[in-house]
């Protein structure tokens, strides 16, 4: 029997990817079927269900279900979930489809899943304020009620991709076809729930931790991990590998990057690297409520979460990330509550008194003394030709980095905001 935390929502591994003869019945049945073009976002999403990583999900959320997540975290039969997970379409579109009706999910002329729908629901431009303000408002300067809307419209990806959503949203099971590019373009780095599982298991894992990236690994990613590795079995360095808001480093380069670090600076018995395929929705808090569900499905019973986790600009509060874990809903049954924890790291740096990586727990010296570590701050340096500061990075990582930047043709302001910079501390 497995030592390892057990999937999401009690129902063990929910996968809707087909796969043999099932598989090619569903492509030559889809392919007579009316056809759905879906964003990026919605892919990833596809993918995930997929594979197990959204379980229990089966499908896209019901109004319900949306109304629930967004306002207490739960979907209806009260399953802990914290970012809906919707798929929308045009009005047009929503006209000329049935309740009951199958369509075909496609995306860049790839069909990749089928979909049984059950359900159609309006999004007004209400419906996805509310949705903005529940899920991407937080407790930092830019999420003051005076300010919110007018700042998350020009600098907050998220509140902007859920603004632009089409007018209906549809509900449904849906059966995938497939796990689009990844498989081949990150062999080896791509991995399923189960082959995750699987490696943890042939380890003895049974206590594990999990770093999320979607940033290179500096100094405090490091420290960061290093930590857990000291009280845990192990650590999986689980980057994104969809897709990032303009200005952010592609995954490519970030799983290079990666690679190198823990060549040559990890004990690989302890650590394990691996990508997602999920689009990153920046929903600051609740988005590192989403990485620590669905790293439960991958076996992860310890979520690392340090300051600004999944943050954007300065609309969350440096560590609501780690007091949102407090507050969430519980129900007493097991299968719905959430059972991965948060591991809470205060603010990391490296300290030329300490000489060596700290933290405000820790380290007794001045702000003076410290080299404030972020991935902003990193990026903003590197775009603009910038000297990097001593310790701040491991130098094989920032060669790569180098390289990536001398070769953009067009560069992206990178707006520096005061967690990234430091002067909030």
């Amino acid at each position: 029997m497995s030592k390892l935390v057990a999937p999401h929502g009690g129902k063990g591994l929910v996968c809707a990817l087909l796969h043999g003869s099932e598989l090619a019945a569903e492509k030559d049945k889809a392919a007579g079927l009316k056809k759905i073009q879906v964003s990026a976002r919605a892919k990833g999403d596809l993918i995930m269900m997929g594979i197990g990583g959204f379980s229990p999900l089966s499908g896209f959320m019901t109004k319900a279900d949306w109304k629930g997540v967004c306002e207490k975290m739960q979907m209806a039969d009260g399953t802990f979930w914290p970012v809906p997970i919707t798929l929308d379409i045009s009005k047009a579109d929503a006209d000329g489809i049935t309740v009951g009706q199958e369509i075909a999910l496609e995306r860049n002329g790839e069909i990749l899943a089928t979909m049984k729908v059950t359900e159609k629901f309006e999004m007004t431009e209400a419906d996805k304020r509310f949705e903005s303000e529940k899920v991407f408002k937080g407790k930092g300067a830019d999420s003051a009620d005076d300010k919110f809307w007018t700042v998350a419209m020009e600098d907050h990806p998220g509140v902007k991709m859920v603004m632009a959503q089409k007018e209906v949203n549809i509900a449904g099971p849906v059966r995938v076809m497939s796990q689009g590019e990844y498989p081949v373009e990150y062999k080896g780095v791509y991995l399923t729930p189960a082959e995750v599982r699987a490696m943890f298991e042939e380890r003895g894992w049974a206590n594990v931790a999990a770093l999320q990236l979607r940033n290179p690994m500096h100094r405090s990613h490091e420290y960061l991990a290093k930590i857990a590795i000291e009280v845990c079995d192990g650590v999986l360095i689980h980057s994104l590998i969809g897709n990032l808001k303009p200005g952010d480093i592609p995954a490519d380069v970030r799983v290079k990057a990666i690679d190198t670090l823990c060549e040559h600076h990890f004990v690989k018995d302890n650590v394990i690297q691996a990508g997602y395929p999920l689009d990153m929705r920046y929903a600051g808090p609740r988005e590192g409520l989403l990485h620590a569900t669905f790293r439960q499905n991958y076996g992860v019973n310890n979520m690392l979460i340090g300051r600004d986790h999944a943050g954007v600009g300065d609309f969350y509060g440096l560590f609501e990330a780690q007091e949102i874990f407090d507050t969430i809903p519980k129900t007493g049954d097991a299968g719905k509550d959430l059972q991965c924890r948060p591991m809470k790291i205060d603010w990391t740096f490296y300290c030329t008194k300490c000489d060596g990586m700290a933290s405000l727990r820790t380290c007794p010296h001045d702000k003076a003394s410290r080299v404030i570590l972020s991935g902003t701050k990193l990026r903003k340096a590197l775009s603009e030709g910038a000297s990097i500061p001593d310790h701040f990075g491991r130098e094989e990582v920032l060669v790569i980095l180098r390289k990536y930047y001398e070769g953009l043709t067009e560069k992206v302001e990178v707006k520096m905001q005061g967690a990234a910079s430091g002067s909030s501390m």
